[in-house]
């Protein structure tokens, strides 16, 4: 219930709960420190708009205190300390610790960006009661406090080089990043937010995509087995009549389709493992990004969202599907006019019945764009040279 209060209580700004709440004329609130600073810097644009719902106002709003939110937060505040007053929780291996407690160190409640130090509930005090302390920055506490400070001038790195892409503080910025294009941490995180809401967007939409290629790749299957059993039991039927003769070419024919249907199965279902992959690595994905959304600092976000690779998710096409119950019916069509020529010309009829069942392919492949893929479908042509024409002239010698 506790975490709930001070969510609704906190400033969208600051994160922290509102110090000095105004209401803006659109129904915001904010702490007067951030909502002034923030239209400070637009102060070159015309109008002046509201951080959340983005509303503009022509003229910049005077600012009065919201007498009961401040109220409101106060009695938070004493909630919580007497919440505390139970006794000290102290900081196990996983937690932050606090940087003043002597000797059994307390689990820290908050961490100061502009201190760059963790504090329990009561070294935090001062924080809460000292004028000094009015302009620091609280944030949950986390415990590599010391990766958003500039190594080389020992300040808070409040700024985002898009030159150089990385954070910055103010003494960087007007030195060796001098004249690069440079915006505030909340505005680059805000801005990589909005990207990462977009990522999961196409992530969700890759998900889906692959579902339902899932559920065609299902119905394909079963289209499969369905046309290659009809294909065995009408041939079986044909067969059967003729079976003194046929006996030996219908096991083939059978051992045939059923390894063509085999075959296929085998490639639908190589197909589905691999959508299913990547299903399972999409999720992951997300599941990765929605972590790091969940970060409510924004220069932490920003140092575990540039540590991600990028983004890459593979281009997604339809597969071809063929009619149901039509894999294998050109297979059938060639067995009943096998039947016609049976006495004279079985063998060489045989020949063509086995390669119409080779011809089945339910995921089509795509069309070749080399000679090595077009031999595939090359066939030998026997010309008659009664009927060529006269001016037609065969060569003796073999292309290759």
């Amino acid at each position: 219930m506790a975490q709930i209060e001070t969510e609704s209580f906190s400033c969208s700004m600051c994160l922290e709960l509102l110090k000095e709440p105004v209401t803006v004329p659109c129904g915001h609130s904010y702490c007067r420190t951030c909502i002034s600073s923030f239209w400070d810097g637009e102060k070159k644009k015309i109008v002046y708009s509201c951080p959340q719902c983005r509303e503009t106002f022509t003229q910049r709003p005077v600012l009065m205190k919201n007498t009961m939110l401040a109220e409101l937060v106060e009695q938070l505040k004493k909630s919580r300390l007497q919440e505390a007053a139970g006794g000290p929780s102290f900081a196990a291996t996983e937690d932050v610790a606090c940087d003043v407690c002597a000797g059994r160190k307390v689990k820290a409640f908050k961490s100061c960006l502009n201190c760059v130090a963790s504090y329990c509930e009561e070294h935090l005090q001062p924080h809460h009661q000292s004028a000094a302390f009015k302009r620091h920055r609280l944030v949950d506490p986390f415990k590599k406090l010391q990766e958003i400070v500039c190594s080389r001038h020992d300040e808070v790195m409040k700024m985002f080089c898009r030159t150089d892409q990385q954070c910055i503080c103010i003494i960087c910025s007007m030195e060796e990043h001098k004249g690069h294009n440079m915006v505030s941490v909340i505005a680059e995180s805000t801005e990589r937010r909005r990207e990462l809401q977009e990522s999961r967007a196409d992530i969700n939409k890759n998900i889906q995509d692959r579902k339902k290629d899932l559920q065609l790749l299902e119905e394909q299957l079963k289209s499969i087995q369905l046309s290659a059993d009809h294909t065995v039991q009408h041939s079986q039927q044909i067969i059967t009549e003729l079976i003194r003769l046929l006996h030996r070419r219908s096991s083939e024919l059978e051992k045939e389709v059923r390894s063509k249907q085999q075959t296929e199965v085998s490639a639908v279902r190589v197909l589905q493992e691999k959508l299913e992959q990547e299903i399972s690595e999409l999720k992951e994905r997300d599941a990765e990004l929605q972590q790091i959304s969940s970060t409510e600092d924004h220069i932490q976000f920003v140092l575990s969202y540039s540590s991600l690779s990028a983004l890459s998710v593979s281009t997604h096409s339809s597969i071809i599907h063929t009619s149901h119950h039509s894999c294998f019916q050109e297979v059938t069509a060639a067995v009943s006019q096998l039947t016609e020529h049976l006495h004279s010309i079985l063998m060489e009829d045989w020949t063509k019945v086995c390669w119409t069942v080779e011809r089945v392919n339910v995921l089509q492949p795509p069309e070749p764009t080399s000679r090595a893929g077009f031999l595939q479908y090359s066939q030998k042509i026997t010309l008659d040279p009664n009927t060529a024409h006269k001016l037609l002239r065969i060569s003796k010698k073999t292309v290759k």
